[in-house]
């Protein structure tokens, strides 16, 4: 597993590769649909990220130490976002976790690219992934 650097910056890397922004948000797209469906017992309210446009459901598990999540939403986008964040936050201790940078999603462009209500439900994910 990469580090949580490396794995921002491999990030970083995929999406300097695209030439424009309908490029990257098809990226998006074909990242989200690799996440694995979430079983529909799992999509409960508890669950559900609140402030986000479309629902995202997030399930933590907690495994020597680590926290290991599952996510996922009705929108193609969103989900992609979350798959994101699932690639940088998944399988972290609660301080890595906590104190990650998110500088990753400035420098490709993900906090100038989204519209204002889906950044605001990016950055509701990032805070229900760290209130966990």
């Amino acid at each position: 597993m990469p580090s949580l650097e490396e794995a921002q910056k491999e990030i970083i890397e995929e999406f300097s590769e695209a030439a424009d922004w309908e490029e990257r948000y098809q990226m998006l797209i074909e990242i989200g649909d690799e996440l694995p469906p979430l079983s529909s017992n799992l999509k409960t309210e508890d669950r559900l990220v609140p402030g986000c446009q479309s629902r995202v459901w997030v399930v933590p598990e907690e495994k020597e130490g680590k926290l290991f999540i599952q996510a996922d939403s009705d929108s193609a986008i969103t989900k992609g976002m979350i798959a994101l964040l699932l690639r940088v936050f998944s399988g972290r201790t609660r301080d890595e976790i906590r104190s990650a940078s998110l500088d990753f999603l400035k420098e490709i462009g993900l906090d100038k690219h989204l519209s204002m209500s889906r950044r605001n439900g990016l950055y509701s994910m990032v805070n229900k992934i760290r209130s966990f």
